[in-house]
């Protein structure tokens, strides 16, 4: 099996457990982001030496856990907010990946050497589409008229929590070349461990905290 079939395999595992947990909300959620919280602290005490990156990584995933416990409990608008920007993280991934991956061309840093500019533009691209997803398919099932996500500020939202999500990569990125290692763990196969896999999601969620006590969503 290759790596790419591993990433799927792993994907299609992961997000449905995932989501039923963030749905069930109370006791399940409050577990889940222990057992993340557990997870990271082993994980990064293992892949990380240097005391900066150790304390920087874990003050970031505190903060970004509770910051996604708040906006899980906090309204119905925070709720949404919260399934919009994973749905739309995913989608920024998987536009990075297939484009890097399709189209290759010129590197954006030498920090993460896959990381390219059409990559970038992928991930803009679906982050976009993201919009137009949570509009016809989530929108109604939550209630909401379809035109609900389709305004200006949503398309701007979407650019602003795609670049949160690649400038978590490339920061996250950064702290292992650093310590000189590809990934922070091998729990996920396909994608490493558990930051490998949320490196970019941390910072959309604070970012989405942020904008939301801001009163800028929704």
């Amino acid at each position: 099996m290759n790596n790419i079939q591993k990433r799927i395999l792993t994907s299609i595992i992961i997000l449905p457990i995932s989501i039923f947990f963030i749905l069930k909300g109370g006791n399940y959620i409050v577990s889940f982001l222990y057992a993340i919280l557990i997870l990271g602290n082993f994980e990064v005490f293992s892949a990380f030496k240097r005391k900066i990156s150790i304390i920087t990584i874990d003050i970031i995933l505190v903060i970004s856990l509770l910051a996604l416990l708040h906006l899980r409990n906090d309204t119905a608008s925070s709720f949404f907010l919260l399934i919009w920007i994973i749905i739309l993280t995913i989608f920024s991934d998987i536009g990075g990946y297939t484009f890097g991956k399709i189209f290759k061309g010129k590197k954006i840093s030498k920090i993460s050497p896959n990381k390219t500019f059409s990559g970038v533009i992928g991930s803009f691209l679906f982050s976009i589409i993201s919009v137009f997803f949570v509009s016809f398919i989530i929108g109604p099932l939550a209630g909401l008229e379809n035109n609900f996500f389709l305004k200006l500020r949503y398309f701007i939202l979407a650019l602003l929590f795609s670049t949160a999500a690649q400038f978590g990569d490339l920061f996250i990125s950064y702290l292992k070349r650093l310590e000189k290692i590809k990934d922070t763990g091998k729990i996920l196969p396909g994608h490493g461990g558990i930051f490998d896999r949320i490196d970019g999601l941390m910072f959309v969620v604070i970012l989405a905290y942020i904008l939301y006590i801001l009163k800028i969503f929704p």
